[in-house]
């Protein structure tokens, strides 16, 4: 059992995560990257072919630069410059190590691993973001292996009829990515319309393939169940049994609230639900246990982005510089 001692552990080696770490490093602090997963976890489960909608300037963190062949910087190009950051700062990171709690030392915090690994250290930065919890539809059969969460490419649904729930940019390009493919494509939308924020790039595209029928949709629907072969949709003109193989749920995504009340943070009774934090030093209501990255958005998972977080790391370690 390793009980190891650093300045800073940060939970969760995302973008913002390495951030943090980097500022750490160039202040002289020593940290440690605790990660349930792999490497940029989140971004690694993005669809494969996805294209970031910012561009690769917008994204570099640490001095470092990124080098995209195209203006705006695919998957791919991102996993390997998140790869190249820890590897040019050397920086320390524990994966497959999810951190389930942590409790108040007199110096410190100890933190505790799922698999009984314990760390030590004077702070805590909790980056743990929102896409490794997806939001559920809560219906039967939504424990179905045919029911997804998460998209990755659209080859397994060639040929195969598939439902996806939601309207807004996921499942548009969802829809048009397996369309494209072969894939017989249903849409099943709660709202009368598509989100109107979808990227401008799509919208219409979406818009005529429905128009045209080749992708079929049910506006101000809901899915009701899923069985082996078949789905049931509540439609306004009434519900309907449709063949199918598959259900791509892209309903988006939130905090990890469980762990986040478990570790001691609170959570404010707003609209978005959004954990306590000071906006300037992004200190929580634990002492010396600070929040970075989309986390901080709460329910509003559109308000933080890469681009938007990347000036959180300065003022944190500004912050706990302060208190050395």
């Amino acid at each position: 059992m390793e009980n190891s001692r650093h300045d800073i552990i940060i939970i969760g080696a995302g973008p913002s995560g390495i951030n943090c770490a980097i500022e750490a490093s160039l202040a002289g602090l020593s940290s440690l990257i605790l990660e349930k997963g792999v490497l940029v976890n989140s971004l690694y489960h993005f669809p494969t072919n996805m294209t970031f909608f910012s561009t690769s300037k917008k994204l570099e963190i640490g001095g470092i630069p990124f080098i995209s062949h195209t203006d705006k910087p695919t998957r791919k190009e991102a996993l390997e410059y998140y790869r190249r950051l820890v590897e040019s700062y050397e920086l320390s990171i524990r994966y497959n190590a999810e951190v389930v709690a942590i409790s108040k030392q007199e110096d410190g915090y100890n933190v505790q691993t799922k698999s009984g690994e314990h760390y030590f250290a004077r702070h805590i930065i909790v980056n743990t973001g929102f896409y490794g919890n997806p939001n559920k539809l809560n219906i039967p059969g939504e424990d179905l292996p045919k029911v997804k969460h998460y998209y990755d490419e659209a080859h397994p649904y060639i040929g195969r009829n598939i439902v996806v729930v939601g309207g807004a940019n996921s499942a548009c390009d969802v829809a048009l990515e397996t369309w494209q493919k072969g894939a017989n494509v249903t849409m099943i939308v709660r709202q009368p319309t598509l989100y109107h924020k979808v990227k401008y790039w799509i919208l219409p595209n979406i818009q005529n393939r429905i128009a045209e029928g080749s992708i079929k949709a049910h506006f101000s629907s809901e899915l009701v169940e899923v069985s082996e072969a078949s789905v049931t949709v509540n439609t306004p003109d009434g519900t309907l049994k449709l063949d199918n193989d598959y259900v791509l749920a892209m309903t988006g995504y939130k905090p990890d609230y469980s762990f986040l009340e478990n570790i001691g943070i609170e959570i404010q009774d707003d609209e978005y639900s959004t954990p306590v934090y000071d906006d300037s030093t992004f200190e929580s209501n634990l002492p010396n246990v600070y929040l970075s990255g989309v986390i901080l958005g709460g329910l509003h998972t559109s308000k933080y982005f890469i681009e938007n977080t990347r000036d959180q790391g300065k003022a944190i370690l500004t912050s706990i510089l302060s208190k050395q």
